[in-house]
């Protein structure tokens, strides 16, 4: 009996809050290696050339857009971000689908940006070109 606590005690250690905070400080990591030299260490990007994620509107409308730009390398076409025009392509970071979610779960709780919900890897799997 002494074994099967032990089993399942890891189960009930970790809710999906602390899932969360586990993905966004693993996101934090990745963005520092991947992303932070275009979108810059406060998320704001540069105007006119690369977007914003502090405060994206273009996030929250088109989540799995935005998720598939990380995966599969940038959004074809011009998009409005906040009101202002964007045209530049995102190269392919090469990341996993676990870290695309760690990612995607930092962006989404940094910079003003606040997300209860969680990108999973699974979710992230799932997205096809």
């Amino acid at each position: 009996m002494r074994y099967l606590l032990v089993f399942f005690f890891p189960f009930f250690v970790f809710s999906q809050k602390d899932s969360l905070e586990i993905s966004i400080e693993n996101g934090r990591l990745l963005y520092d290696d991947f992303c932070v030299r275009c979108h810059l260490p406060n998320g704001k990007g540069e105007i006119g050339i690369i977007p914003p994620l502090a405060e994206s509107d273009f996030l929250y409308k088109h989540m799995e857009e935005s998720i598939k730009a990380l995966k599969f390398g940038g959004i074809d076409g011009e998009i409005i971000v906040n009101g202002v025009k964007y045209n530049s392509r995102m190269e392919k970071m090469g990341l996993y689908d676990d870290e695309i979610a760690d990612v995607m779960n930092y962006i989404l709780n940094s910079w003003g940006n606040k997300s209860d919900k969680i990108i999973t890897e699974e979710y992230v799997k799932k997205l096809k070109k």
